[in-house]
């Protein structure tokens, strides 16, 4: 048990390279907001949601409601329900308290180390490792960038808010070069959200466009395209 644990320690090493860095914009960000130092890391430590924090952060900035809020990282993070029934599935002999404190660590990066990983590593130990490691390194950068923030020069600060972009292209790109129909609704996603901005609050301009769009990707995106191509 010991040896897997440090094993997924270990796995998670690169994905710090990329927490640390994106923690540190998303803390900066967050005290531009407004957040208080102890606000801003506890949002890291009990909601553990990259991406979703950014947006929340971003959407409070911009007077959003507390409802379109949580509306909108409800829908940013529905995948999660498909990653963890995946990783669920690879534990599903382990108690249930261990299996909820699993969830808890459940991002993209880790369900993608985990579920290729190769068999004997598949076990609740690495991916406690796992977690272990991603959670505290984003835990980390967070602090950093919340007390670098009152630090580090206006336009410094400023320009790591490029990081929450970067994170959203570097999720889709991989994805959209091997299928043009997903490609053609990320495009047409974007384009609803820049036209019922003209007539709406971006917040709820997201939301609708998100949910539009999906339904509409349900009856012409063919995932299977993506498989194929690999094979």
């Amino acid at each position: 048990m010991k040896k897997q644990f440090l094993n997924g320690v270990r796995a998670g090493v690169p994905v710090i390279l990329g927490y640390i860095p994106v923690g540190i914009a998303y803390a900066i960000m967050a005290r531009q907001a407004g957040f208080t130092l102890p606000q801003t890391c506890g949002m890291s430590v009990f909601v553990f949601a990259g991406a979703s924090q950014m947006m929340a952060v971003g959407m409070y900035a911009q007077g959003a409601s507390i409802t379109a809020m949580i509306i909108t990282t409800f829908i940013l993070n529905l995948r999660h329900i498909i990653m963890s029934v995946c990783i669920m599935n690879r534990i599903r002999n382990e108690s249930t308290k261990i299996r909820l404190l699993s969830a808890f660590g459940v991002t993209d990066e880790s369900f993608a180390i985990f579920t290729t990983e190769k068999e004997e590593n598949i076990s609740i130990a690495f991916f406690l490792g796992l977690i272990t490691s991603t959670y505290t390194s984003w835990n980390v950068g967070t602090l950093i960038g919340a007390v670098a923030s009152d630090i580090l020069p206006e336009l410094l600060t400023a320009s790591l808010g490029i990081a929450l972009y970067a994170m959203f292209i570097g999720l889709l790109v991989p994805n959209l070069t091997k299928n043009f129909k997903l490609t053609a609704l990320v495009v047409l996603t974007a384009l609803c959200n820049f036209l019922f901005t003209r007539f709406m609050s971006s917040s709820r301009a997201l939301i609708i466009s998100s949910l539009l769009c999906a339904f509409i990707g349900v009856f012409f995106v063919d995932l299977e395209e993506d498989t194929n191509e690999q094979s």
